[in-house]
Formats: C-alpha cells, sequence, structure tokens
C-alpha cells in the first residue's frame, strides 16, 4: 500500500465555493491526494509510454479540464450509446441500487466521476429523507470538474453531504474512506484497462470492501463492429478533438512541441482482443521536443501511439475477471438489448458455494443461493 505524506493534503478551494450558502459549505469537504509533484509523474509516464513498443500513453491525462468537458459532449452524440444506455439502466434498476442504503446509511462512492448526469440519477430515486444518511463522495482526477460537479449536488440534493477526493483512482483506491459504502465505477471505464491491470483494480477495491460493502462497476458488453467503431468515430469530429488533447495536455504540462495537426484520429475494433482501441497516427516524419524532460522524440508517417483501449465484454469473460479478482456478482442490470450492464458486487467469502441466477424483472438478475 502506498503511503501519503500530510503535504498531500488541499485545503478547501476557497475561491470556487465562497459563494455557496453557508449551510452549503458546512456539507462540502475536500482532499487531495494529486502530489505537487504531478509534473514528475506525468513526466515517468510519458518517458515509458513512448519508450514502448508500439507507442502509447495513458488515457488518465485526457481528463484536463478541457478534456473533461470534450468529454461530457462525447456522452451526447448520437452514436456512443453507451452514456444513453447507462442512464436508462439507472432508471429502471436505481431504486433498487439504492435499496443499499436502506438499513443504514453509509458512503457513496464514484471512482472517476466526471458530470454528475448519472449519479443524480441514483438520487433521484431516493427518498429525500434518506439523503440527509448518505455522504457522497466523489473521486475524480480533474478538481474544476469536481468543484463544479459537488456545487450543483449541493443544490439540487438539500441534507447531501459531499465529500470530494481529487485523487487518481488507478493509484489512491486506499484512500477511499472507511466505513460502509457502495462504489460505482460508471461508464465502462473498467474497459480501459488490460486483463491483468483491471484484475489488480478489483483486487485492491475489493481489499478495502466490508462483507457488506457493494461494488457497482459498468460493463460495455460486445456487439456489432459497426455500432462500436461508430461509437468512437462520430461524425461531428469531438472524439478526435479528444483524444488529440491529450497531446495537448502534455504540451502544457512538460513543455512539449506536439503538433497535433501532424496526427490523426484513429480507432478500430480489434475482434481478437475485443476491444475497441484508440489511436493517434502520424500524418508525416517530424521530431518532437519535450523540454520539461530534455529528450525529444522522432516520429515516421504512419506509426502511431495507443491512447485508449476499451474492452468490452461477455458475461463469462466478466465473471472470470470478478473470481480471480476476489469478488462475486450478486445482480446484473441491463437494458432490453442488453448492451451494456450494471453489475452489482460483493466481496468473495470463504464459503460462498452453491449459488445461481434468478431473474426478477425489470432487466434485472440476482444471485440467490441454489434451491432457493
Amino acid at each position: 500500500m502506498q503511503s501519503y505524506s500530510p503535504a498531500e493534503q488541499w485545503a478547501e478551494p476557497r475561491g470556487q465555493v465562497q459563494d455557496l450558502s453557508w449551510g452549503a459549505r458546512q456539507r462540502l469537504s475536500f482532499a487531495n491526494y494529486v502530489r505537487a509533484d504531478f509534473k514528475d509523474e506525468i513526466g515517468k509516464d510519458v518517458r515509458e509510454g513512448l519508450s514502448a513498443r508500439p507507442k502509447t500513453l495513458p488515457c488518465k491525462y485526457f481528463y484536463d479540464d478541457l478534456g473533461s468537458r470534450l468529454f461530457d459532449q462525447i456522452c451526447r452524440l448520437p452514436e456512443y450509446y453507451p452514456t444513453r444506455t447507462e442512464i436508462s439502466i439507472l432508471r429502471t434498476s436505481g431504486a433498487a441500487i439504492m435499496s443499499f442504503f436502506e438499513p443504514q446509511p453509509g458512503d457513496l462512492v464514484e471512482i472517476g466521476c466526471g458530470a454528475d448526469l448519472k449519479i443524480r440519477q441514483l438520487f433521484e430515486r431516493t427518498d429525500p429523507d434518506r439523503l440527509a444518511h448518505i455522504r457522497y463522495v466523489p473521486m475524480d482526477i480533474s478538481a474544476g470538474c469536481l468543484v463544479q460537479s459537488a456545487r450543483r449536488m449541493l443544490a439540487d440534493f438539500r441534507g447531501l453531504k459531499v465529500h470530494a477526493l481529487i485523487a487518481d483512482f488507478t493509484r489512491h483506491v486506499e484512500r477511499i474512506p472507511a466505513g460502509r459504502k457502495m462504489i460505482v465505477f460508471f461508464g465502462g471505464t473498467f474497459g480501459n484497462f488490460t486483463f491483468a491491470e483491471g484484475i489488480d483494480l478489483l483486487k485492491r477495491l475489493a481489499g478495502i470492501m466490508g462483507p457488506e460493502d457493494r461494488l457497482v462497476i459498468g460493463l460495455d458488453m460486445i456487439k456489432e463492429k459497426e455500432i462500436l467503431e461508430a461509437a468512437y468515430n462520430d461524425r461531428q469530429g469531438v472524439t478526435a478533438a479528444f483524444n488529440l488533447n491529450l497531446l495537448q495536455h502534455i504540451n502544457v504540462r512538460l513543455r512539449a512541441d506536439f503538433d497535433l495537426n501532424a496526427f490523426e484520429h484513429l480507432a478500430f475494433w480489434n475482434e481478437r482482443q475485443e476491444r475497441i482501441e484508440m489511436h493517434l497516427q502520424a500524418k508525416k516524419d517530424f521530431n518532437v521536443n519535450l523540454a520539461e524532460l530534455g529528450i525529444s522524440w522522432s516520429f515516421t508517417r504512419g506509426e502511431s501511439i495507443r491512447t485508449e483501449i476499451s474492452q468490452k465484454f461477455s458475461r463469462k469473460s466478466a465473471q472470470e475477471r470478478f473470481r480471480k479478482a476476489g469478488l462475486q456478482a450478486i445482480a446484473w442490470h441491463t437494458d432490453p438489448a442488453g448492451w451494456f450492464c450494471l453489475v452489482e458486487l460483493r466481496r468473495l467469502q470463504a464459503l460462498d458455494l452453491g449459488y445461481a441466477i434468478q431473474p426478477s424483472g425489470n432487466g434485472c438478475e440476482k444471485v440467490v443461493p441454489s434451491g432457493a
């Protein structure tokens, strides 16, 4: 487990929340686990990624403030089905998911929260009197998005408490507060990890879960190639701008001189590995200088940087990952076409044997003891 120094704690961003009412400010707190040497971290990641064969860059660096806004636009595009499909599932199954908080209070932790389009579906399906017994804990690497989301949630859901974590969930999972909690991981972000990386993340999440805790994870399911590729190659070019903005983020952070016009967006279905891959492909031969690192890289025409993978799942492949991580699916919530699933998971117990799947209506299936 990684250790953290007191210097990583971050005081309330007073300039951004001072105009909130006194009551709202009393319900809001922040903690920052993104270190002051973030530049060193991104420098290390970029150096390692560009040295790899093939070249790669971590997709977490999509999400500077502009990248976060562009992704919000992507979520509203007609070709991008995951967001609207997942929201439809939340509207149907939100009350069932939030029943976790009926017997006892607790934290609702959202990993990689970004905008609040999805989480509010859960709060809107919760008895307003129960909101005072729930603390919302959004975790995101973008401080700007966290602040704006916290402001909206405090205004729209009276009585709700918000404890925002400025954090990189790939490194700071262990900083999620202890206690009774439900962790939600929306949007199919889990698909951005390789098989080994995904199991490692799930193991770390399982490691901070108590016997009563729940993890709700979004999975984009395997479907026709044409539907998948269209979702990552929208006609308006928003996804291309989002992809290219990764280079601009690096330009700012590392005083690099990536020419965005020298690259083109490329996204395609990798059938063998059952995933979409996003790349930035060089349109000519050129060199890039990264002044902050004191190094340069050469690119040849046609060479690409892989910027994201988006794994798609079958129930079998998902169950394999859950089992290896010590987690058990206890409910599957899906849409009528089966395009997307929200899976409720609990930590696997030593005596968990003999379970079966039982349909329970509204696109939901629950795992119950055999013979029940």
